[in-house]
């Protein structure tokens, strides 16, 4: 059973964002907010339970969905570029009324997280980087182009995505697993496709056939560097996007870095949430936040 939270929307540019708000209820919050910020093969589901947790009574949370994900809309001009994202997380604050938040973000929401801190750094209380540095280790990133450039347009039944996807329907163990899939998966005729605009998985389908990339528009060595408010950067140690040895570079870039690794793959938060829980409230407590 997923934490209890309330779910709305709000405008933003040429989208309409969806989030996903839980915390102190009646009660006013004590510490400051928290905005949760998804990676590309995940929305704001993933947030909540985790969310819910480290935010606890004393402190606002809000998960959103980024632009083409979840239950948030498909740019119609398909602007998904790093500071039309930044602007979305800018946007949400101001829906909110929140002066300023910490920022939690994973792998590519790190990217919108980082500029908006670096652009804004009065919106941001604190930054946390959750396994995302501007520089992905090739086997990681083959790996995620391969995953997202395979996805077809639909499938059947929620039981083939799980399928697809390595979940086996039929296992006790997937009981556990089918609420985030039902949440993840919208109706279409024939059956069933990601709550994501195929714009994405294009573009991995582009990059497999001519081998050239996307181009992010933003240099994001550059806008870590630029970043002054406190930053945590947790990295997965069994991790295939965030390499060791990019580990030393992300410290050198800015010593207002801190950095601790966790037990866990990319998705640290799904694998290990009591050691990133800990990471990040110690954090937050000599932060005063």
């Amino acid at each position: 059973m997923l934490a209890p939270h309330l779910q709305a929307r709000c405008p933003s540019g040429d989208v309409q964002l969806a989030y996903r708000l839980f915390g102190p209820g009646p009660r006013p919050a004590q510490a400051t907010p928290v905005v949760f910020i998804h990676g590309l093969s995940y929305f704001s589901y993933d947030w909540v339970d985790f969310g819910a947790r480290l935010c606890g009574s004393d402190r606002a949370g809000c998960a959103m969905d980024m632009r083409g994900f979840g239950d948030s809309s498909f740019s119609p001009q398909k602007d998904y570029s790093i500071p039309a994202m930044a602007q979305d997380v800018e946007n949400l604050l101001d829906h909110l009324g929140w002066p300023r938040a910490v920022l939690v973000a994973h792998s590519m929401g790190g990217r919108s997280a980082t500029c908006l801190a670096a652009r804004r750094p009065e919106r941001v209380a604190a930054l946390v980087l959750v396994d995302w540095s501007p520089e992905n280790a090739p086997a990681g990133s083959r790996r995620v182009a391969m995953t997202v450039a395979g996805t077809p347009d639909s499938f059947p039944s929620v039981d083939a995505a799980m399928r697809h996807f390595g979940t086996d329907p039929d296992t006790p163990a997937a009981s556990r697993l089918r609420p985030r899939f039902e949440a993840y998966l919208r109706e279409v005729p024939g059956g069933y496709a990601l709550k994501r605009d195929p714009h994405f998985r294009d573009q991995f389908r582009r990059q497999l056939e001519t081998g050239e990339k996307p181009r992010h528009g933003v240099d994001l060595w550059r806008a870590l560097g630029d970043v002054s408010v406190p930053t945590l950067v947790l990295r997965g140690t069994r991790s295939d996007l965030f390499a060791a040895e990019t580990l030393p570079a992300v410290q050198a870039c800015n010593p207002r870095i801190r950095t601790r690794e966790i037990e866990g793959g990319h998705h640290i938060a799904g694998e290990n949430p009591d050691g990133v829980l800990e990471a990040i409230q110690t954090f937050l407590s000599q932060e005063s936040l």
